[in-house]
């Protein structure tokens, strides 16, 4: 799957939020400064062509809606920063961001809680 650029990667978010909208709608929900709308239109015609948006016409009007669930890119993209930052290892990771983050005591507890939790599960199948 192709990464998003941050201006793509802004609009998506707007969309998986509202599932579906015009332009204006997607304008609407960018902060301000808020880019004109022929640069919003630009963008989200590129991410047709990526593949993450398909649109309903009706007439010269077009309503945009996410083909790429967040969950599926957000899984994808995961995937490629493990690979290119952490050769690959969720090890590498972990250890990486519980030293160089200011990660609290029981921040760190949580995360061990949740592993746990899906080491029981994936036990169980």
């Amino acid at each position: 799957m192709k990464e998003l650029t941050k201006a793509e990667e802004q609009i998506m978010q707007i969309l998986w939020k509202l599932e579906k909208g015009f332009v204006n709608d997607i304008i609407d929900s960018l902060p301000e400064p808020k880019p004109a709308y022929n640069t919003v239109s630009t963008i989200i015609r590129i991410l047709e062509k990526k593949g993450f948006v398909d649109h309903n016409a009706y007439g010269k009007t077009y309503e945009y809606f996410p083909v790429i669930t967040k969950d599926k890119y957000t899984k994808s993209y995961l995937k490629g920063f493990v690979e290119n930052y952490f050769s690959n290892s969720y090890q590498n990771m972990v250890s990486f961001f519980s030293k160089s983050e200011d990660l609290s005591t029981k921040d760190m507890e949580d995360i061990i809680k949740i592993l746990q939790v899906e080491v029981e599960s994936k036990k169980k199948q």
